[in-house]
């Protein structure tokens, strides 16, 4: 215990103990030099209370701690060093389940409209919805009538994500669809070449983007240091297969490139 306690908390526990007594008595001095009526311990009482067998073995401790002996302490009031209380808390992860299958692609073209936004983790991005909601409705059709290759409809793509993803950073999002890289694609889209490679697909059902989100982040913290692959080059895709009327639950598919190591 003496190991994992010096490592996790910064000292033995033989002089955590000692810290700890020492606050303690120091509390007692100060409040002790603050109170005018009665009378105060003497220095044996206080070292058998904080469990010291002599006034020597406890001034030597107290001294080690604060700087100053106990007379100077209990006339001047200080100055003391406070040892505050160590706490443990235990992180459990791993425990939320995912449903994620792994696909090869041949290379492909993403083709729709673009804008940059600022990250958000948490919530709807206005950003995002704003631009969507820019889109006329037969552009949203004409799009759809592009749609070719996997993953098909209109896909939410994220690129050019900085390594960190700290929020509020900067990255490319577009509204589109995927096409074969043989198929013609209007000249008023911006489009974006996928080389081919492996995909994991993670399958998200729930509130949204609550659910898409917490997956998402589940997949950095949990299912990537739990198995063999890792994130390659390449936009994030989310495919929404279905949806409720106001889209407050929807079922989705996050498309992650990636690659063993």
């Amino acid at each position: 215990m003496a190991r994992p306690s010096t490592t996790c908390g910064g000292c033995s526990p033989h002089w955590r103990v000692c810290r700890s007594r020492s606050t303690s008595a120091g509390v007692v001095c100060r409040s002790q030099r603050q109170t005018s009526r009665g009378r105060s311990d003497d220095l044996l009482t206080i070292a058998v209370r904080h469990g010291y067998g002599s006034t020597e073995a406890f001034g030597r401790a107290f001294r080690a701690v604060h700087g100053v002996g106990l007379t100077e302490a209990r006339r001047h009031g200080g100055p003391f060093r406070s040892q505050q209380q160590l706490r443990f808390r235990l992180t459990v992860e791993g425990n939320t389940a995912m449903r994620v299958r792994i696909t090869d692609l041949p290379a492909f073209r993403l083709v729709g409209h673009t804008t940059r936004v600022p990250l958000i983790h948490d919530g709807v991005n206005p950003h995002i919805q704003a631009h969507i909601a820019a889109i006329p409705l037969a552009e949203h059709l004409r799009l759809k009538a592009l749609s070719n290759a996997s993953p098909s409809g209109l896909l939410q793509i994220s690129d050019e994500l900085e390594p960190e993803g700290s929020q509020g950073s900067e990255l490319t999002y577009m509204h589109g669809v995927a096409t074969t890289n043989d198929s013609s694609a209007p000249e008023d889209l911006q489009s974006i070449a996928v080389p081919a490679g492996s995909w994991a697909v993670f399958t998200t059902k729930g509130p949204h983007p609550q659910a898409l989100q917490e997956t998402w982040a589940a997949t950095a913290a949990e299912w990537f240091p739990s198995n063999p692959w890792r994130l390659r080059p390449g936009p994030s895709i989310v495919a929404v297969l279905k949806h409720n009327e106001d889209f407050t639950t929807a079922t989705c598919e996050l498309w992650q490139p990636v690659e063993r190591p």
